[in-house]
């Protein structure tokens, strides 16, 4: 398996989020980089189950829940 230490991936620039309604599935592109070197594009393919697990995580990291809270 080759070393991909330094990479990372982003949301791709200008594309869009998909889904599959009949199965939930959820499509989020990404480009892939090793340190600021774009090597590729791929996607991020998600069950729905894995989609709201990881709406759940993001809303807890950055605290959006509280603040919907507290604009009640």
């Amino acid at each position: 398996m080759p070393d991909i230490s330094g990479w990372h991936a982003s949301p791709r620039r200008g594309a869009t989020t998909s889904s599959t309604h009949t199965t939930g599935e959820v499509r989020i592109p990404l480009s892939l980089y090793q340190l600021d070197q774009h090597q590729g594009d791929t996607s991020l393919v998600l069950s729905r189950a894995e989609a709201e697990a990881l709406v759940a995580e993001l809303t807890a990291h950055l605290g959006i829940s509280e603040a919907l809270a507290d604009a009640r």
